[in-house]
């Protein structure tokens, strides 16, 4: 599967925006704690990257507004990776 560069990078910078700003602060909270499991800081950034595809890709889907509550419970089930 080809990656759309521009995608990644948009999606990496909402992650560097949500841990600079800590909003949520879950976000910054998780990214530190894949830190101390061992992840590479790219590694991690990547993790919530997918976290971040998949909230918006869930949105798209059923035209529902951003679920919070969904959003943080993905973040606290990383490393493994939303469906």
């Amino acid at each position: 599967m080809k990656v759309n560069k521009r995608l990644n990078r948009a999606i990496l910078e909402v992650v560097e925006n949500q841990i600079r700003q800590l909003r949520p602060p879950a976000t910054k909270e998780t990214f530190d704690r894949l830190l101390r499991e061992g992840h590479s800081q790219d590694e991690a950034r990547r993790l919530i990257g997918c976290v971040v595809a998949s909230e918006i890709f869930d949105i798209l889907k059923t035209m529902q507004p951003y679920d919070e509550d969904r959003y943080m419970a993905a973040l606290r089930n990383l490393p493994e990776l939303p469906e």
